[in-house]
């Protein structure tokens, strides 16, 4: 077998990778490429490369079809990553793998890549090529078959949804406090997007407090409202909450509103929803208007159970 030509990166005479019945023969190549011959049972089943530039490296690899379903592929790549970290001192290995390749997405994650997002590709003419996940191995990344490693991949790999915070305010005379916004037609319930780490209960809070001026206390969980995709909207789960203040009743008076995104703020019954309010909002005022039992779980503003 040849051996690889000396470079500024490469250790010296390698020997081969080896994970039982898996081993990675290091061939001849480039300069600031690493390449080896993936051999499972005696049979060479494929290929994987290091295309090394100072501390950071891009991982390539093929496999041949039929053995890719038999788990050698994460196998000979985490060889291959932990022989780049150990080895060369590599700071980062970065894979770019078709979106549509859920196989080879899979195997990377599995060898220790943690999923860091997609690069998008544009769908013009002939040539296009479709999105690209990105996935990369970090050298201070904890060891995949760790604890510390194994939640890391989930937290980078399991998807994600948005999870909204609104709150339900009445006046005397039962008509709910909706929020005139400066950047969509429909008025909405007072809230917003709940950030990383934190509860849906105190996002509802701090979003009153920054957007409004205003202190309120959370008194109950109304209901569980599941949104799908709307308008170009991922789905998202709202949590809406009935909140307290001591005097609802002066609130336009007393509140600070956030200019930039809210424009006025209007107590409304039934009737001035129409026109107003996005139809989810409505059919979920209008649940809520009668709903004197315990925590509902909604879809689209609508009963699910």
């Amino acid at each position: 077998m040849p051996t690889p030509l000396p470079g500024p990166h490469t250790p010296p005479a390698p020997a081969p990778l080896v994970d039982g019945d898996l081993a990675l023969h290091p061939t001849e190549s480039e300069e600031g490429t690493h390449a080896f011959e993936l051999v499972w049972e005696g049979a060479q089943v494929g290929r994987v490369e290091l295309l090394v530039d100072e501390q950071d490296a891009d991982v390539l690899w093929v496999v041949v079809p039929e053995y890719r379903a038999v788990g050698i592929t994460e196998r000979a790549l985490r060889l291959v990553l932990d022989w780049g970290v150990e080895e060369l001192g590599l700071a980062r290995l970065e894979a770019r793998v078709p979106d549509a390749d859920r196989d080879s997405v899979r195997a990377a994650i599995r060898s220790g890549m943690r999923r860091e997002g997609i690069a998008r590709a544009a769908r013009v003419g002939a040539d296009a090529r479709g999105d690209v996940v990105v996935l990369a191995r970090v050298a201070t990344d904890p060891p995949p078959d760790s604890k510390e490693g194994f939640i890391g991949i989930l937290n980078a790999t399991l998807p994600t949804k948005r999870a909204i915070a609104q709150g339900v305010l009445r006046d005397r005379d039962g008509r709910v406090l909706l929020c005139e916004l400066t950047y969509k037609d429909e008025w909405d319930l007072p809230g917003g997007v709940v950030d990383p780490s934190e509860s849906p209960a105190h996002c509802v809070v701090r979003e009153v407090r920054e957007e409004l001026g205003l202190e309120v206390e959370v008194r109950s969980l109304l209901a569980v409202n599941w949104l799908p995709p709307w308008r170009g909207w991922t789905d998202a789960t709202v949590f809406v909450f009935e909140l307290g203040l001591d005097d609802v009743d002066g609130i336009k008076d007393r509140a600070t509103l956030q200019r930039r995104e809210i424009r006025a703020l209007h107590f409304a019954d039934e009737e001035e929803w129409d026109g107003r309010v996005a139809a989810y909002n409505q059919r979920l005022l209008a649940f809520l208007a009668t709903h004197t039992g315990p925590t509902a779980y909604l879809e689209d503003g609508l009963p699910a159970l």
